[in-house]
């Protein structure tokens, strides 16, 4: 509120003298009188203005014309009741018929009136008693912002709609709520509208079941004009702000259907605040909305697909033509109607169950080794090493434990990763106050989404080919065992050592001796498989939604956009908590980063305690010395350490990002 925020930041005698100057509130404010003085100026007025009887008088050409008509019934009971006829209309100077006007007076005027009655409110320290005052002033400034407030293209000197355009200005009351008489006012709303300027919108509101509901069967839940488009900040509905202000409106009557359709990425997009892909009126109409099941709908079933081809049609760029499975497409789908939408509600309770159950066993496993760690430190517990044998070891030295090629991929994975993570939750979470920030600071949804499948493109790139370079060398490696202590593949001395694990958390046992690979170490790296697999196949269905929709039904994409959502929240917070801690936040590994990722080698005093069956096997087979090396100079140590702290403040970040979305923090 420009105009009240720069009154009120003015001294109060001020406020006053700018009106006083205009020459208009001195004589409105002298032609305020007290409620009982007010019948007995008003009744002279009433005489001919009544309506009770036709009465005529002469315009200013000298052409007859009925008098305007003022119930007094009406006038009694409208906001203006206490108000004097002369308040007003101080340009007349006489009682007499045709008045005689003033050539100096302005006519009636409800900005001016209203702004003076508040600066008067404000000065004399009332404004609290008087609230309409400010919801008034609130109003006069968005409608000054509104289309209504524009010139009228065929008379620039007038605005598009005026006060008394809207408003009977003798009758007018804001009636309360649920009351008989604002029923009544929303019923004639649209009458308002259309019979003076939107005529042909009426018409088609008239047919809608909107305006069916409203003017046939009297359902005041249904929506009028006002519902959609605002009452004084009415706006061009072309414009981005104004088309999503309505969505939202939509959404105030269609609470289900809005949440669904806000799930969707044409909602998510909407709620970042950009207007360009569908919204409720793209699809439905915006006065000639109709129930799903009329024929003469946009989107019954025998007119869905052309609906869908005024958006997805090759003429539009980056766009192709909608295919036969976009009929099936339900983007009001829910996850809670079995018998409507089985798919969605089986998915749903599946990927519920995986996050339960991977959370559950991982966050509890975690909570478990800090503590049993924490406490044998606390009681000076030192764990006792393996045997060295006869072999003489440099204690200097450090354990090559990954190759380069490894480290490079790891990295980039990481990388990768984080802007998947970063991109993809600010679609997922769009109605959180973080996203449309993060949004705008990509450049836009369009941006967003390009990033989102170039970054995708090249994770599977180098997935497969860490993937193929893998195979292809142990698959020329004779002596390898699939199942042996090198393999990445699971075997039963996994849940050996998970179960001595859990025995270890709770003091029934000893720490589990682990070889080359721990269980959790291997369930990351199949983790990343079952990732792909999923992840990576469901946004492939969605990015290429015309294909999928020439071979696969619609409700696809439906279960695509649950399942790669779902996933995408599992990996995040599986990597940001579980993976996390295991290897830089048990009070072992503290304080974090552990950079053996980013320079590939360990001290043997970490080796021995992380990896003592590896260890011991190196040592009993005399090969450890083969995979010593020198310890990495201070240089990359720093540099390691530097990038670690980084990429943990960035994963814990998003991290923060993702758990503010998912607890609804908007």
């Amino acid at each position: 509120m420009k105009t009240l925020v720069l009154l009120r930041s003015l001294p109060k005698g001020l406020c006053l003298l700018l009106f006083l100057a205009t020459g208009w509130f001195s004589n409105a404010a002298l032609a305020l009188v007290l409620p009982n003085e007010v019948s007995s100026k008003n009744a002279s007025c009433l005489v001919c203005h009544d309506g009770k009887t036709v009465k005529h008088t002469k315009d200013s050409k000298g052409e007859k014309r009925e008098l305007h008509a003022v119930p007094p019934e009406k006038f009694q009971k409208s906001v203006h009741a206490n108000v004097a006829c002369v308040t007003c209309h101080v340009e007349i100077t006489d009682g007499k018929t045709p008045h005689k006007i003033s050539k100096t007076a302005k006519k009636p005027d409800c900005e001016e009136c209203h702004i003076s009655l508040w600066v008067k409110a404000l000065r004399e320290g009332t404004l609290e008693e008087k609230a309409g005052l400010s919801v008034v002033m609130q109003n006069i400034e968005v409608y000054k912002q509104s289309s209504h407030a524009k010139p009228n293209a065929d008379n620039p000197d007038v605005p598009n709609a005026t006060c008394h355009d809207c408003h009977d200005d003798h009758t007018f009351n804001v009636a309360p709520s649920g009351s008989a008489e604002h029923d009544e006012w929303h019923h004639d709303t649209p009458k308002v509208c259309g019979e003076s300027c939107h005529e042909g919108q009426l018409g088609q509101y008239a047919k809608s079941v909107h305006g069916q509901e409203l003017l046939q069967n009297n359902n005041h839940n249904a929506a009028a004009c006002i519902d959609c488009h605002t009452t004084h900040a009415i706006g061009s509905p072309r414009a981005s702000p104004i088309k999503l202000e309505i969505t939202k409106n939509c959404g105030g009557c269609h609470e289900e259907n809005f949440k669904t359709y806000r799930a969707t990425y044409h909602g998510q997009v909407s709620s970042l605040g950009y207007a360009y892909t569908a919204k409720c009126f793209d699809c439905h109409g915006s006065h000639d909305v109709r129930r799903a099941d009329d024929p003469k709908s946009r989107v019954h079933p025998d007119k869905r697909l052309k609906t869908c081809q005024k958006c997805h049609n090759d003429r539009k760029p980056g766009m192709n033509t909608a295919t036969e499975g976009f009929l099936t497409f339900s983007p009001h789908a829910n996850s809670h109607d079995f018998a409507k939408y089985p798919q969605m509600w089986i998915v749903t309770k599946f990927m519920i169950a995986l996050l339960i159950g991977v959370f559950v066993f991982f966050w509890l496993h975690s909570v478990l080794w800090y503590y049993r760690e924490w406490k044998e430190q606390k009681e000076g517990k030192v764990a006792s090493y393996v045997r060295a044998g006869d072999l003489p070891v440099d204690e200097k030295k450090f354990f090559q434990r990954f190759p380069w090629g490894w480290r490079l991929a790891h990295l980039v994975f990481a990388l990768v990763t984080m802007t998947l993570v970063l991109t993809g939750t600010t679609a997922l979470f769009a109605e959180t106050v973080w996203a449309p920030v993060v949004a705008e600071w990509l450049g836009g949804p369009h941006t967003i989404n390009h990033i989102h499948r170039i970054v995708a493109g090249l994770f599977v790139a180098i997935f497969f080919t860490h993937f193929i370079y893998v195979m292809q060398k142990l698959l020329r490696d004779k002596k390898f065992r699939w199942f042996g202590p090198d393999s990445l593949i699971p075997n039963w001395k996994d849940l050996r050592d998970c179960y001595g694990m859990f025995k270890w958390f709770f003091g029934k046992g000893p720490k589990p001796m682990f070889d080359r690979w721990t269980y959790f170490e291997k369930f990351d790296y199949w983790a990343v498989f079952w990732g792909v697999t999923i992840i990576g196949t469901s946004g492939l269905m969605l990015a290429m939604p015309h294909v999928t929709a020439t071979y696969l039904p619609g409700w696809v994409f439906n279960v695509a956009t649950v399942v790669h959502a779902e996933e995408a929240f599992l990996a995040a917070v599986f990597l940001f908590t579980v993976h996390f801690f295991n290897n830089h936040f048990r009070p072992d590994k503290l304080p974090p980063p552990d950079i053996v990722m980013f320079t590939g080698a360990q001290s043997l005093d970490e080796f021995r305690r992380d990896h003592p069956a590896q260890y011991q096997r190196l040592v009993d087979a005399g090969e450890l010395e083969k995979y010593l090396v020198d310890a990495p100079s201070m240089p990359m140590t720093l540099a390691s350490k530097i990038l670690g702290i980084v990429l943990i403040l960035f994963g814990l970040t998003l991290l923060a990002l993702v758990a503010i979305g998912f607890f609804g923090g908007a």
